[in-house]
């Protein structure tokens, strides 16, 4: 695992203070989203599909730490958009780390070697940067060349700095098992912490629909990837009963208010993927006055192909923290790889069963959009 010691005590202390409490409903990461603008046009991202006078819109420093304190959950991940378009993020950043709050600041990395100044090394910061395979693939994935050079010489200046770093990596149709391990490979190398990983999930803004995986060819393709990765030394900065689910070895009801979103409209329902719903105006409301059962698979067809650790590592937490043993067994023999995957949960729409990828491999072209 790659969450350092002192970050998975604070967060089990959290945790266990909030069942001793009896609360049903907490959050574990509060993902905060100060803009929508970037200074890139991905393929499958829908934030930047917003018209120029939304993206004109930012939280102000204090409407951001008005939000960590309203929200108090022990890990903040600031998205975007690109966080560091925002002229004050190392003010915001700066007041989280007085809070001794975990921040997670993610960004593409065009941005980083130049503000790695701005801000502080300390062990609650971490710089996740996105990187969504090789050369090739991440550079087509973001719609322009020379992004992945950019973003792997910010990584190697952060950690010559001293600044924890670690990478989050969406799959995508078309990769393979075998390209996806020579990646990791790479990574790791980089000296990175962890890697932060899941399937794309299918923004309804996203220009490119076709680069989505499907549920049951996830499955595999995870399978395939930790078969490889048996006698490597890569480090998931996830739960292990969350790659077991990866893999399609248990299944878990999503829990969208573990890492509850915080935007320029309000508290997002129901989850930082998700516009289905008005936004709330404060936490209390979104975690009182939502209503919970109508989303997740099983529940809401726009949710059936979602894997993604903002719904669905908040589940797996609450897993292992019921049945330990069952979680130590899961890492001491890794993510099962072969045999039956267990059964999906199924919407009242939905077929049997989800199409499985093929084995062809989808060409991505460079867009020809300018930048924003």
């Amino acid at each position: 695992m790659g969450v350092p010691l002192i970050q998975q005590y604070r967060l089990a202390t959290y945790i266990l203070k909030q069942k001793l409490s009896g609360k049903k409903r907490y959050p574990l990461v509060l993902m905060l989203e100060p803009l929508f603008r970037c200074n890139l046009t991905c393929a499958g991202c829908g934030k930047i599909e917003h018209p120029e006078e939304i993206l004109k819109k930012y939280l102000s420093v204090d409407e951001c730490l008005s939000v960590v304190d309203e929200c108090n959950a022990p890990v903040v991940s600031i998205a975007g958009g690109e966080p560091l378009l925002h002229k004050e993020m190392d003010q915001i950043v700066s007041g989280i780390i007085k809070r001794k709050k975990f921040v997670y600041l993610c960004t593409n990395g065009l941005l980083l070697k130049k503000h790695l100044e701005d801000f502080p090394v300390s062990p609650y910061l971490t710089f996740s940067v996105h990187l969504d395979g090789n050369r090739e693939r991440h550079d087509a994935i973001v719609c322009r060349q020379g992004v992945f050079d950019v973003a792997v010489n910010a990584i190697r200046a952060a950690r010559d700095k001293g600044f924890r770093v670690t990478i989050n990596t969406t799959i995508y149709e078309g990769v393979t098992a075998q390209e996806a391990a020579e990646f990791f490979d790479f990574a790791m190398g980089l000296g990175i912490e962890g890697i932060t990983v899941a399937p794309g999930f299918n923004y309804e803004r996203a220009s490119q629909q076709e680069v989505f995986l499907q549920r049951t060819g996830s499955k595999q393709l995870f399978r395939d990837i930790f078969k490889a990765g048996r006698n490597r030394r890569w480090k998931f900065n996830h739960t292990i009963l969350y790659l077991d689910f990866l893999a399609g070895n248990r299944t878990y009801h999503c829990t969208p208010w573990g890492n509850p979103t915080r935007n320029i409209f309000g508290w997002q329902r129901p989850c930082y993927l998700l516009e289905d719903d008005r936004y709330a105006s404060s936490f209390k409301e979104l975690i009182e006055n939502t209503d919970w059962d109508r989303y997740g698979t099983g529940r809401n067809s726009k949710c059936a192909h979602c894997m993604l650790h903002s719904g669905f590592e908040p589940s797996a937490v609450d897993d292992m923290f019921k049945h330990p043993f069952k979680a130590l067994g899961v890492y001491l023999r890794g993510p099962r790889t072969d045999g039956p995957m267990v059964p999906d949960i199924l919407t009242e729409d939905s077929t049997p069963t989800c199409e499985s990828s093929d084995d062809s491999k989808i060409e991505y072209q460079a867009s020809s959009k300018p930048t924003a």
